[in-house]
């Protein structure tokens, strides 16, 4: 019997997280969202799925006749299931710096922004321009003008402590 209590406290908690979540960028009070805010809300739950991944979730979310919005009761059962399921997790701070570290070919310790910009943009699923520029604005350092990975790596991973 503790152990279904045990569980039932966990999926209340669980949806109650997800609840304050979704609170926030519901700005009419009527238990929808734009559904240009659901990766954000996704990923403030500690979720980190790729943009495939987010938008298999949003066509799972949203209605037969898409209206930009996704309503709260579709959302709670599919993101309770996420996270109780623990998928999406945030890579390791190893793992980042690991990855780094290969892009580092001569071992400086360091990339710079044009190096990081190519890797962002031939490689693997590419970035927007703006995402690269919201990017390079938090990871290159102001004083050298290079990225300093690790600095950049420690500031960027979630600390996964749930």
């Amino acid at each position: 019997m503790a152990d279904k209590s045990n569980a039932e406290s966990i999926i209340t908690e669980t949806q109650k997280r997800i609840s304050n979540a979704f609170d926030v960028f519901d700005h009419e009070s009527n238990k929808t969202v734009d559904v240009r805010e659901i990766g954000t809300i996704i990923r403030s739950l500690g979720c980190f799925p790729s943009e495939a991944e987010l938008h298999d979730i949003i066509a799972e979310l949203e209605d037969e006749e898409p209206t930009g919005f996704v309503r709260y009761e579709k959302f709670l059962p599919t993101m309770t299931k996420i996270l109780l399921e623990r998928k999406f997790r945030p890579i390791t701070e190893d793992l980042l710096l690991q990855a780094f570290e290969v892009l580092d070919q001569q071992k400086k310790g360091h990339l710079e922004p044009e190096e990081l910009t190519k890797y962002l943009t031939q490689e693997g699923e590419p970035f927007t321009q703006e995402e690269i520029d919201e990017m390079l604005s938090a990871a290159v350092d102001p004083d050298k003008n290079v990225i300093l990975y690790k600095d950049f790596v420690s500031m960027m991973t979630f600390d996964d402590t749930r």
